[in-house]
């Protein structure tokens, strides 16, 4: 018997064949399928998809033969691998000098013929082969080894996209931690900027206060930019933490929400705007879904509609229904509008227009970002549609 070679790049060929997580894996109907397949083409009692390791050679799939493994260098199939661009043929075993002697031919499972291709990976290495095997000798014709080497490239193929799926597993758990670690980040950093940041402000309204007539018009003037200049920081800080955290609102369970009590809380998280109607427009009264994610929308859309209007009597509707697969909201207001031009880049973060609002305040390009963030990652989509001086009406879509 003589013994298999090992491959001229071994050390290259084993890391590349780890790499694939293959090896001891339970049985898939999908390889099973494919040595199922290459027996009843070839006419053999037995197929194969082996896989040589520094010391065995181990059968995902063994398709009439009960052992799931033997050792390296019992195996034709470690023969076959030195030999990558051929179907590696045996046609008799026990004539042959090379396996006469061989346990597997001289004992059980007394292997005779033995036809391999082997199985390369994109890096031109190979992994093992799909194999056929008969307990008497056989000679293939061309159309059996062509559709052998097929059944091969499907092995490869159904490899490869297992590696894939394994890369793409292990990139999205390096991005969830490393998103885990930018958010604990964002809220150490941002309560590290707020508590210096509120002593700015509270200091700069002391100075006002206290010593207003000991301070000239110009040093009033600029106690009053580092006041307005700190809250605008403030802000954004705010705005930056909503828009990280909008995922973790996502993750909560779906409820039920009566549409009337939900308008009637919203009404009196904004009491304050003596002049604000908030009204209720839809054929149903309850729906099931994301209360959190859809309160951040509503609220933010609620609050653009206030800060962003012209006239002394602010009124909001807010529209529901539904389809089949979806539950659709509108949110139209009397305000200033929005121009065409501007409708796409309202969603984009940190797209400011030019436009103060009605306190005088300039936005920070953020609250409609993470409006945008959160329905499309709930499975829907959202728009605009406005004329200047006649309000907006922003449509969006929730996944039932």
């Amino acid at each position: 018997m003589l013994e298999p070679k090992e491959h001229e790049k071994e050390r290259e060929r084993l890391k590349d064949l780890e790499s694939y997580s293959i090896l001891d894996t339970l049985s898939e109907t999908d390889y099973d399928d494919i040595t199922a397949i290459a027996a009843g083409i070839c006419g053999t009692e037995i197929s194969l998809i082996s896989l040589i390791d520094d010391k065995r050679q181990w059968f995902k799939s063994h398709h009439g033969l009960d052992v799931t493994e033997t050792p390296k260098e019992y195996a034709f199939c470690a023969h076959a691998i030195n030999d990558p661009k051929n179907v590696f043929t045996v046609q008799d075993a026990r004539i042959d000098e090379r396996f006469h002697d061989n346990p597997l031919v001289t004992s059980d499972p007394s292997l005779v013929f033995y036809a391999g291709v082997p199985l390369i990976s994109d890096n031109g290495l190979p992994l093992g082969t799909l194999c056929v095997i008969d307990h008497k000798p056989r000679l293939l014709s061309q159309s059996q080894l062509q559709s052998l080497r097929a059944l091969g490239r499907q092995v490869m193929n159904i490899l490869n996209l297992r590696k894939i799926k394994l890369t793409l597993e292990k990139a999205s758990a390096n991005l969830e931690e490393k998103n885990l670690e930018l958010e604990r980040f964002a809220f150490v950093a941002a309560h590290d900027l707020k508590s210096p940041l509120n002593g700015i402000i509270g200091l700069s309204q002391l100075l006002s206060e206290n010593y207003n007539s000991q301070v000239d018009n110009e040093g009033k003037e600029m106690l009053s930019l580092i006041s307005k200049s700190s809250e605008n920081l403030k802000k954004l800080i705010d705005g930056l933490l909503e828009y990280s955290r909008s995922e973790n609102v996502l993750k909560e369970n779906k409820s039920q929400i009566n549409l009337n009590s939900l308008i009637d809380e919203l009404t009196g998280l904004f009491v304050y705007e003596h002049n604000l109607t908030l009204k209720l427009e839809s054929s149903i009264t309850n729906i099931e879904m994301n209360r959190a994610a859809l309160e951040q929308v509503l609220i933010n859309l609620i609050t653009n509609s206030i800060k962003y209007n012209d006239k002394k009597n602010v009124e909001i509707e807010i529209g529901v229904s539904e389809s089949v697969t979806h539950y659709e909201f509108y949110v139209q207001d009397n305000g200033l509008g929005i121009a065409l031009e501007n409708q796409e880049k309202i969603f984009e973060i940190f797209e400011v227009l030019g436009n103060e609002d009605r306190f005088g305040i300039k936005g920070n390009g953020i609250g409609l970002a993470t409006v945008k963030k959160v329905i499309e990652n709930s499975g829907g989509s959202i728009k605009v549609e406005s004329e200047p001086t006649k309000g907006a009406r922003f449509i969006f879509t929730f996944e039932k």
